[in-house]
């Protein structure tokens, strides 16, 4: 392959994960029925006395967990994920990295 060629691949894959990703958070949105994006987070968090920043990283860290485990499949097993799991993780990491920048964010403009 290219310089070229690779770049076109890269960047292809780049915008189609950035779309799936925008599409999983507008059908997550619907399903949970707030308008407010960061509830979950924020739900429980005051259920377990933390930020919601640390709910996030505990709900998010079950994805971690996945994406390690497709790493070490390939490094111990050579065996590579399927094309939909492998989707499916990275958009999560994705998806929850952006929702950690929106709690943060959101901290950042509520401070006078």
């Amino acid at each position: 392959m290219s310089t070229i060629e690779v770049r076109d691949f890269f960047s292809e894959l780049v915008e189609a994960r950035l779309q799936i990703c925008n599409s999983t958070l507008q059908i997550k949105a619907k399903e949970y029925g707030t308008t407010d994006r960061l509830h979950n987070f924020k739900m429980a968090a005051a259920i377990q006395g933390v930020e919601p920043e640390t709910a996030l990283l505990g709900m998010w860290a079950k994805h971690l967990v996945s994406v390690i485990d497709i790493i070490h499949d390939i490094e111990q097993h050579g065996k590579l994920p399927t094309k939909e799991l492998l989707s499916e993780k990275i958009t999560d990491s994705i998806n929850y990295l952006l929702l950690l920048e929106a709690l943060i964010e959101e901290r950042r403009e509520a401070r006078p």
